[in-house]
């Protein structure tokens, strides 16, 4: 099973990460690999087999392989016990202070970002595309984790795989959206081969938002998502035309 990993996140005690790749899982298909999605269309049980697998990989049982119904939002989860999956929280971030329980997100280009303080001894994961970006669910992971004991000054970031700015091109309105909240945002953007149309920089805006938000400590893979055939990629796939596609999932966990 392969898997990247953040080299800051590595050389911090207590914990263990891992942003999954498809390599070794048991899908299909479209969904070939190590999916993960839950609101995919995949078999259930393959998805059920891979998301064991990833457990065992970061060290936790299923039952503490946590997730969350993801919709795009700022809104934070805190988990203090596991929950099952019918039961999940709808929201796009999750912190907990509780060793095992395994904190995980998933992604198809959106930005995975996992958050430590290991001296408090809180962790987070957050999925963050423009949406949740935009609207503060970083920050609001941030201010999550300091309820729970953390201190903003220690905590170290992540930033997994995620569509690159030479993949995102984006529409006009798109770049009216940013630069009507902050004409500043524009540095986001460059101008694509198509008239009327930008490549957006989302790594550089997840950035942007956590140095705003105090983090010092940052650590980007610098993964393109789309290009790299050993990871999903949902642009990629509306651009085959393919009927749907899978999710890889990145997760944290604070050791036991």
């Amino acid at each position: 099973m392969k898997t990247f990993s953040s080299a800051a996140l590595s050389d911090l005690p207590g914990l263990r990460h891992a942003f999954f790749t498809r390599d070794g899982g048991v899908s299909k298909g479209i969904y070939a690999g190590l999916n993960g999605g839950l609101g995919s269309d995949d078999s259930p049980a393959d998805v059920a087999e891979n998301r064991k697998r990833m457990a065992e990989a970061i060290g936790v049982g299923i039952d503490h392989f946590m997730t969350v119904h993801q919709i795009h939002s700022p809104d934070v989860a805190v988990a203090t016990t596991p929950w099952d999956v019918a039961s999940r929280p709808r929201a796009d971030a999750m912190v907990t202070a509780t060793p095992g329980i395994a904190l995980g997100v998933t992604t198809a280009d959106c930005g995975p970002v996992l958050f430590a303080d290991p001296k408090a001894g809180v962790i987070g994961a957050a999925h963050a595309g423009w949406k949740g970006a935009f609207t503060g669910v970083l920050e609001n992971t941030i201010n999550e984790m300091e309820k729970l004991g953390a201190n903003r000054p220690d905590i170290t970031v992540a930033i997994g795989p995620l569509i690159r700015q030479p993949s995102y091109e984006v529409g006009a309105e798109f770049v009216t959206r940013f630069t009507d909240a902050d004409p500043d945002f524009a540095r986001f953007f460059i101008p694509s081969s198509r008239e009327n149309h930008s490549m957006f920089d989302l790594a550089g805006f997840i950035r942007m938002r956590l140095v705003g938000a105090g983090i010092t400590a940052i650590d980007d893979t610098g993964i393109d998502t789309y290009p790299d055939e050993q990871l999903f990629s949902y642009r990629r796939t509306v651009h085959r035309k393919e009927s749907d596609y899978g999710r890889q999932i990145h997760a944290i966990v604070l050791a036991r």
